[in-house]
This record gives structure tokens, C-alpha cells and sequence, in this order.
């Protein structure tokens, strides 16, 4: 750091330490070594902690004292919660200190920031963490990676809150994949890049195939199913297989719950909450489930051409194109990853 800053490393040290105070070429050189403001390294004694305005991109309300990751996109600071169910606790940025207008909050910082994150990607694909540690560990590149079903994650694309998103979502009139939403939620052309083919079905317990055969079996009264949320793929899969065995959603048991994720899915009928739920064969094979398939679909990541340029962007697509990274994905069972990384 020393180094980067151009600096001594005595100088570094007690700078660190608290036993010297920099001087503003000083303070200048190390904010832009590690990507952030002076505001955010420094402060006078007794001072509050340094605040900074940014976009909110939960999905619902941004409650006082949440944690946020901070990224930076298209010029302006949008703020992503924190998984807080992810395990091990990933660090944050700031907490939400409160709501300043409309969609825009105040986060106050943390000391000792995580590393900069240089790329924000939405999606439902659990396989994506492969992508997400390769860029940390060959590339030096912190991805921002919030779980969020096909439409919504276009949603928050055209919202500007996103760099990349993923979506695997197929018209049912037209057999048409993903095209027909992007066209109707986001205003500026976009690239679709193959990610992987991946299976979906029925997630059940061993041995309840003797029981469940299909959705037809989903109308009776012993069955419950954790359904996903609205606007995912998952959910539109099912919608699909009930109107093609003539069942009114509403007579299903569990119908109306809303799952986040092809793994909250599959630990919730592996800990018995459910009978069955739709999600990707690896979410099933993750938590020693039988599958029941239903569909193979594609699942794409659609980047703004806006931000084909972006070095981080650029890193990505270079990080999917390699055999190692398909080899990876592959290994989770359920995926072909032939395209990966190509235009679709």
C-alpha cells in the first residue's frame, strides 16, 4: 500500500496508526489507492461517521440499520442489502442511516471497508458463485452478487441498478426465451450471453416419486408446495405445467408461498416444510433430493451494451469462456455449459 500510494512504509505505518496525520497530497494518494473518497478514510476526532448518498436496490423497504454493499454505476452510488443469510457473513460498506427522498438513503460508513465492488450482477443461479470467486481470486474483482428472479432482476436492470442480470424466462405462446421481456422491461439495447442449459423439475423427497408423479398429483390435499416468487422463471414453469393439466393454482396447497431461490426451495422440502417445489436439478442434488424434470432451459446473463466496455464486464466474459469455468459449472450436475459466454 505504501507503494501505491508512493509513500514511505514508516510513513504507511504510522499513518495507520494513528501517530501521524497525513498530509493532503498524502491523504489524496491513498484515497485513489484504494478506490475511495478521503472523506471515508479520515475524520476529525469526534466527528460522526462520514455519510453518502445512494440509490436503494432492496426489494422491499430500506429499513434503518441495514447493512449495504456499495457500487458505483453509471455515475451515481446505488446500495445492495447484504445477505445476511449467507454463510460465512459477508462484510459491508455502510449501514442505511435513513431515507432521504423517494428511492434514495443515507448510508453511514464503516470503518475498514471491504474491497471496492467494481461489478453488480442479479440473478437466480447458484452456480454464478463459481464465476463470482474466480473473478475475486484471478482478477482482483468484487462482484456485488444479489439473488432476484428473471423479471425482477430486469426490473432493477432497467433501474439502472445492475450491470449484468441473469433471466431464464420462455413465452409460452411463442416457445421465445427471454427476448420478449427484455424488449417490454428495458429501454436501451442489450446483449444476451449463453450462460448454461440447466434442468428443472419437480424437487422431492426420496421416495415420495411414488407418490407424486407429475403436476397433476400438486391439486390434492396431501400435497404442499413452496412455490417462488413472482416474476421468476421457476414460477412461470409451473404456471405452465398447471394450465397444461388443467388445474386452478388456487386449489393448491402452498400455492401462494414465495421461495427466493432454487436452494431456498430445496432445503425447505428437504426439511420437510413442503412436499415439492420446482427448481434446478443441482439445488435438488445439493440437498439429497429426487428430481422429477419438467424442462431444460437456457439460462442467459444480459449486459447493457452501454457497459460492454467495462473492464470488470470484460474480465467476466473472459472468466465464462474458459474450459475450467464450464468444467466447474458442470460439475454441480444438471448443466451443459457448451456456449458459455457466447452471444446468444
Amino acid at each position: 500500500m505504501a507503494e501505491a500510494a508512493g509513500i514511505s512504509r514508516q510513513s504507511y505505518a504510522a499513518i495507520e496508526a494513528g501517530t501521524a496525520v497525513p498530509s493532503t497530497e498524502v491523504a489524496l494518494r491513498l484515497a485513489q489507492a484504494l478506490g475511495r473518497t478521503v472523506e471515508e478514510l479520515f475524520r476529525l476526532p469526534g466527528r460522526p461517521a462520514a455519510e453518502r448518498l445512494a440509490a436503494w436496490a432492496g426489494s422491499t423497504p430500506a429499513a434503518p440499520g441495514r447493512r449495504v454493499r456499495l457500487t458505483s454505476i453509471a455515475g451515481r452510488w446505488v446500495a445492495h442489502p447484504v445477505d445476511e443469510a449467507h454463510r460465512p457473513t459477508p462484510p459491508a460498506d455502510g449501514v442505511v442511516a435513513g431515507l432521504v427522498d423517494g428511492e434514495t438513503i443515507a448510508v453511514r460508513l464503516l470503518p475498514d471497508p471491504p474491497p471496492p465492488s467494481e461489478l453488480v450482477v442479479m440473478g437466480c443461479d447458484p452456480a454464478f458463485g463459481i464465476v463470482v470467486e474466480a473473478l475475486r481470486r484471478e482478477r482482483g474483482i468484487e462482484v456485488t452478487w444479489t439473488q432476484r428472479g428473471s423479471v425482477g432482476a430486469l426490473a432493477a436492470l432497467a433501474r439502472g441498478e445492475a450491470h449484468v442480470v441473469g433471466a431464464h424466462l420462455r413465452d409460452p405462446m411463442t416457445g421465445e426465451g427471454n427476448a420478449r421481456w427484455i424488449r417490454e422491461i428495458v429501454p436501451f439495447p442489450c446483449t444476451r450471453i449463453a450462460f448454461a442449459v440447466w434442468e428443472q423439475g419437480l424437487l422431492l423427497r426420496p421416495g415420495d416419486a411414488t407418490r407424486i408423479g407429475g403436476p397433476a398429483d400438486l391439486a390434492r390435499p396431501d400435497i404442499r408446495i413452496i412455490n417462488r416468487e413472482e416474476g421468476s422463471g421457476s414460477r412461470m414453469l409451473l404456471d405452465e405445467a398447471l394450465a397444461a393439466a388443467q388445474i386452478d393454482p388456487s386449489s393448491i396447497a402452498g400455492y401462494d408461498t414465495r421461495a427466493t431461490s432454487h436452494f431456498a426451495v430445496a432445503e425447505i422440502v428437504a426439511s420437510g416444510a413442503a412436499d415439492v417445489g420446482v427448481g434446478i436439478r443441482a439445488a435438488g442434488v445439493a440437498w439429497g433430493l429426487d428430481v422429477l424434470p419438467l424442462r431444460r432451459e437456457e439460462y442467459e446473463l444480459i449486459v447493457p451494451n452501454h457497459f460492454l466496455d467495462l473492464p470488470a464486464v470484460g474480465a467476466l466474459l473472459d472468466i465464462l469462456r474458459r474450459p475450467g469455468t464450464r468444467a466447474q459449472v458442470e460439475a454441480l450436475q444438471g448443466y451443459d455449459g457448451q456456449r458459455m459466454g457466447l452471444p446468444v
